[in-house]
């Protein structure tokens, strides 16, 4: 007989606080989490957790008292809806809008099997194309769905997919479901205003979330797309720097280096806030077999 075990709290506690860094990384400065809340204190990024989240329709118990909850009217729900290839994952989808008695905002994740005319009923779809194609083989139609709701960008990476997002980005360019502009706001302007946040753009009084990466050949969009995580020079998160390449070690004035992990990324040294070495020797040590998109042992401070 096959046993569930629920995750410690020491194993939730390291895979959220490398979660975080993973996305730093990247340059991420926002994730919205989807679960349990996160038990993570000051993380470096922002995460979001201002929504209600249901699993499933499929494996959540009390999913349609939960979804009818009038005390939680004004928050959107986030659930996985229509993650499947089948009728019932589709029929699925119209059972959740059925039972959205108070016409509560939907944001579903995935939506493979969501069709237009379903599409309607929700605020927005969290497109996550390199996990549906790992495990589904085929990915949401959004190149039809994004004609009747918004289209966020979405990657799940913690359970099925590849660490570093500019990967799912690259997937999902691929498949000329979105344009390159359309796909640019799914990870920009979209999310911040599905999610009310004050950052997008860069403009005057929104927060100062900004990304600096080195200069390429490619025109336009095309640059951003060539992105990796080693090309990135500054991740700057609410105007505090967070992420530095070695490069620009002499230009930033006032910057104290005891305060950063420096550590190597592909063929750069970077300058990261915050013990990132001792939380890898701490997950090293819970998990030994553990793999890091960083060298381990990692470089130590200068």
């Amino acid at each position: 007989m096959a046993q569930t075990f629920a995750p410690s709290h020491r194993s939730v506690s390291l895979r959220e606080r490398w979660g975080v860094y993973k996305n730093l990384l990247c340059g991420v400065t926002t994730v919205v989490n989807h679960g349990e809340k996160a038990t993570i204190n000051a993380p470096l990024i922002t995460v979001f957790e201002n929504c209600q989240s249901i699993h499933s329709v499929q494996f959540e118990k009390n999913w349609r008292k939960r979804l009818n909850h009038p005390f939680k009217i004004n928050q959107p729900v986030v659930i996985h809806t229509g993650e499947g290839t089948n009728a019932a994952a589709h029929t699925e989808i119209d059972e959740l809008i059925k039972w959205n008695l108070l016409k509560r905002k939907l944001i579903g994740i995935h939506g493979v099997a969501m069709d237009i005319k379903q599409a309607k009923h929700f605020k927005a779809l969290v497109w996550c194309p390199e996990s549906n194609y790992f495990l589904l083989n085929k990915t949401a139609a959004v190149n039809e769905l994004k004609t009747k709701t918004s289209i966020l960008f979405g990657t799940d990476s913690t359970l099925t997919g590849y660490w570093d997002i500019w990967y799912h980005i690259r997937l999902a360019r691929k498949t000329k479901m979105l344009t390159d502009h359309e796909l640019y706001h799914s990870l920009t302007s979209l999310p911040a205003q599905t999610w009310k946040l004050n950052t997008g753009r860069i403009a005057i009084g929104f927060d100062a979330d900004i990304v600096v990466v080195k200069a390429n050949s490619k025109p336009g969009l095309q640059a951003f797309y060539n992105v990796t995580p080693d090309d990135i020079l500054l991740v700057m998160h609410k105007g505090e720097i967070l992420l530095f390449d070695e490069s620009l070690y002499h230009q930033l004035t006032g910057i104290t280096a005891q305060s950063y992990s420096k550590l190597f990324t592909g063929s750069h040294f970077k300058y990261v806030q915050g013990d990132i070495h001792g939380l890898i020797a701490e997950i090293k040590g819970y998990k030994p077999d553990t793999n890091f998109p960083v060298p381990y042992p990692v470089q130590p401070a200068a």
